[in-house]
């Protein structure tokens, strides 16, 4: 972030120094190029990439703003459309790698493939890399099939909110926060004061309509799987590649060219080029190549908080999440 924040500079001074702005210095961002990262033959395996905290806000940092880079909904459902498209493309994986984000961004990935699915009828497959834990999850229930890699971590089935009450802090150093309300509830949820029991509850009742969506979504997806059992499996933890397959969340375990592969067979393709989706420019040799601007960022310990701040995921105002936040 530091050397973003240098070279904006530099371009600034540049620019403003020259006595001109240049309408070409910071290039919008232009419609998706396809690009062949590996296989031959006719048909295609589109690859889409979905990666760090899963959010439909704008990406807030700097330099994705000049750029006018999308949200990843706006991107995700950007790519799918494109596929539809193109009667070549017989096959999507999903490279999931990512510890989840908001309810409501996990649930648009999830709907954009169940509608893709429904009107195409062409075979999805979900890869879980490094993550796909929470909202992660949730998006591969979406798929045909789902495969983690052999190192991958999954599960954290369910919901959380964070919130603080910094209220004895404030007592300490003297400041006090007044909210004037039209009831009672209205400030619920504020890190200024005490959660009260009612208000609690009222939280409470939310996460469980949450958590009963998240069930339905696992269950529609998991038709091996019972109610029971997957209730018993949605209790939080998390679990290592083979302990999901044994559990039945998944598949198989295996690793990227593994869900290609099981992709072209469901498709019923012997041979099949695997292409991804980008803007112009940059270097993309394989299919382990991530497109800069086309996704969020890849760092789930310290993701870009785009949809909300880092002190939203600390508590300071709640934010209901399908997210593994340990």
């Amino acid at each position: 972030m530091h050397n973003r924040f240098i070279l904006l500079m530099f371009l600034t001074i540049v620019v403003t120094s020259s006595g001109c702005v240049s309408q070409g210095l910071f290039p919008k961002a232009g419609p998706l190029e396809e690009t062949e990262v590996s296989g031959k033959g006719k048909d295609k395996i589109l690859l889409i990439d979905v990666s760090g905290l899963l959010t439909s806000s704008q990406p807030s940092d700097m330099i994705d703003r000049l750029f006018n880079r999308p949200s990843l909904p706006t991107r995700f459902k950007e790519e799918l459309s494109k596929a539809a498209e193109d009667k070549k493309v017989k096959g999507i994986v999903l490279r999931i790698n990512t510890p989840g984000g908001t309810v409501t961004a996990s649930d648009i990935l999830y709907h954009e493939v169940q509608e893709f699915k429904k009107e195409h009828k062409i075979p999805v497959v979900a890869s879980i890399m490094d993550l796909g834990t929470s909202g992660g999850y949730y998006l591969a229930a979406a798929s045909d099939r789902i495969v983690a890699h052999p190192s991958a971590v999954t599960g954290s089935l369910g919901v959380i909110m964070l919130t603080i009450n910094g209220s004895g802090l404030m007592e300490k150093i003297g400041i006090e926060a007044n909210a004037i309300t039209s009831g009672q509830h209205k400030d619920m949820g504020s890190p200024f004061r005490k959660m009260t029991e009612s208000d609690r509850a009222i939280f409470q009742s939310v996460i469980d309509s949450f958590y009963r969506r998240f069930l339905e979504v696992i269950e529609q997806g998991r038709p091996n799987l019972t109610k029971e059992k997957i209730r018993q499996l949605a209790d939080g933890r998390i679990y290592s590649a083979p302990q999901a397959k044994e559990a039945g969340l998944i598949d198989e375990v295996g690793y990227l060219d593994d869900a290609i592969a099981l992709a072209k067979k469901q498709a019923g393709l012997s041979d099949a080029t695997v292409v991804m989706y980008q803007r112009a420019g940059g270097y993309h040799p394989n299919i382990y190549s991530q497109f800069s601007g086309n996704a969020p960022d890849t760092n789930w310990m310290f993701p870009k908080l785009d949809a909300v701040s880092f002190a939203t995921l600390l508590g300071g105002t709640p934010a209901f999440m399908y997210l593994w936040l340990p």
